[in-house]
């Protein structure tokens, strides 16, 4: 009896030393796929274009997209500063190195080095904003453009409908497709109002000159302008300055520059490069890489728009013109020029 006794204990000993086992295997499993988990989070890296990561603009606006693109699935994010074109390969080639699943290129500018890195590294992911390399897009590279210009037309309501002098300006920073897009695109929305208003523009020929836009600004200002657009990245923040040293108005690009100016910056022709990043990003996450492809983000699929302060200094009624304007440029109503052919075409 004792022997039957002492030989259910040590059984009921083991079973429980079985189960105790099987759950410390189960847990180590578990570690196991967190930390599986942990190790295939996305490393995701970019490429500034010139200007830098704090232009409170273009490359700023790339990189509040890593950030939210983080803080919702706790990717691995990193960027290279270019602070002439010369960087961009060398920078591409760090990011490459590191192993990140995704190499963003901000700026059409690293549009030959972007293509370059896909050539020599196909089975690396690309991405490039402000660039489409059409049918010759590698299978590797997603390119990625914004309709500018649909912005632009809306920020001309404003200004055409804002101006006490009759003059307005706009500052480029470079003579280049996307430029041009927002230069067209602004001068078709100020003559949709008044097509007796005059309009000038220079081009700085550079992103990275606030002191070159600031002069060029102050020229403007002093010849009667009294609202500027620019579309010039860093060379655009000494437009801002100069407005409000001279108590002028401005109308700032890509992010909401009114926080620069609260008093001079009316609105901004908001380009979300933050949503394309995010965008993307978010796909790559989930398993889906379009690669060989360009994306285009427009009014519609809330790409551009104007700043969310614009209702701080642009009256209500101006403001409800522009959503109906908006309206229509949605449903295809409103054509907006992008170009200089499209321009003169529809004048």
């Amino acid at each position: 009896m004792k022997k039957k006794l002492l030989a259910l204990v040590m059984a009921g000993a083991l079973s429980l030393t079985g189960l105790v086992g099987c759950g410390g295997s189960q847990q180590d499993a578990n570690n196991a796929e967190n930390n599986d988990a942990k190790d295939a989070s996305k490393k995701i890296a970019m490429v500034t274009d010139v200007g830098g990561i704090s232009d409170q603009s273009f490359n700023q606006s790339a990189w509040e997209g890593f950030q939210k693109l983080e803080k919702d699935f706790q990717i691995k994010k990193s960027y290279q500063e270019s602070t002439q074109d010369a960087d961009y390969a060398p920078n591409l080639q760090t990011l490459i190195d590191a192993e990140n699943d995704l190499v963003w290129g901000i700026g059409f500018k690293m549009a030959d080095a972007v293509a370059e890195a896909a050539e020599n590294y196909p089975e690396n992911k690309f991405a490039i904003i402000d660039f489409s390399y059409g049918e010759n897009t590698p299978e590797n590279v997603i390119g990625v453009t914004f309709k500018e210009h649909e912005a632009s037309y809306l920020v001309g309501v404003i200004a055409a409908k804002m101006t006490k002098t009759n003059k307005v300006g706009f500052i480029g920073g470079m003579d280049v497709p996307v430029i041009n897009r927002f230069k067209y695109g602004f001068k078709a929305g100020v003559e949709s109002v008044n097509k007796d208003i005059e309009i000038i523009d220079q081009y700085a020929n550079a992103f990275d000159k606030p002191a070159v836009g600031k002069a060029i600004a102050n020229q403007m200002y002093s010849s009667g302008c009294d609202i500027i657009f620019h579309a010039a990245g860093d060379t655009g923040n000494g437009m801002i300055e100069a407005a409000k040293e001279l108590n002028k108005f401005a109308i700032g690009v890509d992010r909401d520059q009114n926080s620069q100016a609260p008093e001079n910056v009316i609105t901004s022709a908001v380009k979300r490069v933050d949503n394309a990043i995010y965008d993307i990003g978010k796909k790559l996450i989930e398993g889906e890489f379009d690669g060989g492809s360009t994306v285009t983000y427009g009014l519609k699929e809330g790409g551009v728009d104007i700043a969310p302060t614009t209702s701080k200094n642009v009256p209500e009624d101006i403001i409800k013109l522009v959503d109906d304007v908006k309206a229509k440029i949605v449903a295809g109503e409103i054509v907006v020029p992008g170009t200089k052919e499209e321009y003169d075409s529809a004048k």
